[in-house]
């Protein structure tokens, strides 16, 4: 089921608030929570029913580890929970790469049955892995099992993040103070959950239009020219952008319906002005994960340069790897290390010839961002390209091998108009949590980041003006998802 089918939103999501708040307000608050949890199981079965029980699995075996976890701390136990988890995730998403890999290698010919991916199982792995390292650390209180179904079942965050920490959330879910109905939250929900779902249908798959054709071309060996690699590139670099910011503002929305607050995932990543800090913007509970669970734990940055930049290849190598079984994601993690690699260096460099950055000027900020923007959208290539080969072709055509002139994929004033409306909202109007600042509808993941007082004159408030505004917004959505697509970070 998706956020952007008129199933959820004309049936799943009434029903299941209706119903939740209603008991909510009658004290049947362990109902409640049950019933959450049921709806939550019931969302995501809704997609194939079997992997229910691999859910089901995984909550109930995590949720035994981890409380024995906080009642003896045990080195081993940990370690063969986390295996657990990664062998389960390693067999479903990995198993068919691997054997591929090896009979390209060996020039061998076993066969393994294709493997369905099932749903969400990369960020409830994830979710349930930081539980168990929280726990062996001494972090975690104990649960009843309902609510910890619920932490890991939620909904709103279930399919593709946030990846939250148990401190987050149990507390929330216990608290009926925080649940009780709040027309304020309610208010604010629904506003982030309509602007996330305009992203999401009238930007993203607007944007896909131009840039399917391009990389199917690519995949089919077809030459491409300059402005359709580039127009393509930059379509896909929007659309990706769209997607996410648009799933992350809806699942926060949704969360605050039901009084809960859910971690910043995203936070205009395309306005950072250095890769170090685009990872600080893009899929922000991710770079929390492998920064806590890989990057700190290999050494972060206290062994010394060398080890550092080997400790940042290895984390964005496994990152790459975490997004698709294949290897254009890895070598996408891969351009990434190098990205950071040369981005610490380049800091190491400004710090010993003594230049303060926070001092530089308009115009150097601009440059920077701009350079890091084309950084990124050239390594969104290798990410959505099928193939190794596809992207060394999109590549080729963008540094203008094939001619410069046009092409049939090119559409001209249709697609500059979706590219620079895109690039207009990118860098010149505030995100969603600026437009919501003053209410704090999520949890700062990086409070250095996004705890800056935004200081424009664009901001929401429970008016008839912003009313009138959303509810157009919605309208014009909600007449647009008579195909339902499916987000980018579906099946992950």
């Amino acid at each position: 089921m998706l956020f952007n089918s008129y199933i959820f939103i004309l049936a799943f999501l009434p029903v299941t608030l209706v119903v939740f708040h209603l008991l909510d307000a009658g004290q049947c608050r362990r109902i409640s929570v049950a019933w959450l949890t049921s709806a939550s199981l019931f969302f995501y079965g809704w997609w194939n029913p079997v992997y229910l029980l691999l859910i089901l699995f995984s909550m109930a075996f995590n949720y035994l580890v981890g409380t024995r976890l906080s009642q003896r701390r045990s080195r081993m136990l940990v370690i063969f929970g986390i295996a657990v988890n990664l062998v389960l995730l390693g067999y479903f998403k990995y198993a068919n790469f691997f054997v591929d890999t090896f009979n390209t290698l060996a020039n061998t010919g076993f066969v393994l049955e294709t493997i369905v991916l099932p749903l969400a199982i990369s960020f409830f792995t994830f979710q349930q892995i930081t539980y168990l390292i929280d726990a062996y650390r001494g972090l975690t209180r104990q649960y009843d099992f309902l609510h910890y179904a619920l932490f890991v079942s939620f909904f709103p965050q279930l399919i593709a993040g946030p990846i939250v920490h148990h401190s987050e959330m149990m507390p929330q879910f216990m608290d009926t103070e925080e649940r009780r109905f709040s027309h304020d939250k309610f208010a604010i929900g629904i506003s982030a959950f309509v602007i996330g779902l305009a992203k999401k249908v009238l930007i993203a798959d607007e944007a896909a239009r131009y840039a399917t054709p391009v990389f199917s071309a690519a995949q089919a060996g077809s030459p491409l020219s300059f402005l359709e690699a580039w127009g393509g590139c930059l379509a896909y670099t929007f659309q990706l952008y769209f997607d996410f910011s648009g799933y992350s503002d809806m699942a926060i929305g949704l969360a605050l319906m039901f009084g809960i607050t859910l971690p910043l995932n995203f936070f205009s990543p395309y306005k950072a002005q250095s890769i170090i800090e685009f990872w600080r913007r893009w899929h922000m509970t991710l770079s929390r994960f492998l920064r806590e669970c890989l990057y700190i734990p290999l050494g972060g940055n206290r062994k010394g340069p060398s080890r550092r930049y080997i400790n940042l290849m290895i984390t964005m190598l496994l990152g790459g790897l975490w997004h698709g079984a294949g290897w254009t994601f890895v070598i996408w993690g891969g351009l990434h290390g190098i990205y950071l690699a040369i981005n610490n260096l380049w800091h190491a460099l400004k710090q010993r010839l003594g230049i303060d950055g926070r001092r530089s000027r308009l115009w150097t900020k601009m440059l920077s961002c701009g350079i890091t923007f084309v950084a990124v959208s050239v390594a969104w290539v290798v990410f959505r390209a099928e193939s190794s080969g596809a992207a060394l072709s999109m590549l080729g055509s963008m540094s203008g091998m094939n001619g410069l002139s046009g092409g049939p994929l090119f559409k001209g004033i249709e697609e500059i108009r979706i590219l620079v409306v895109s690039a207009l909202i990118v860098w010149c109007l505030p995100n969603t949590y600026q437009l919501l600042e003053r209410y704090r509808p999520a949890l700062e993941t990086y409070p250095d980041v996004a705890d800056s007082a935004y200081t424009g004159r664009i901001q929401w408030s429970p008016s008839k003006a912003w009313a009138v505004f959303v509810g157009v917004m919605g309208l014009a959505a909600l007449l647009s998802c008579t195909r339902a697509s499916e987000f980018l970070y579906f099946q992950f």
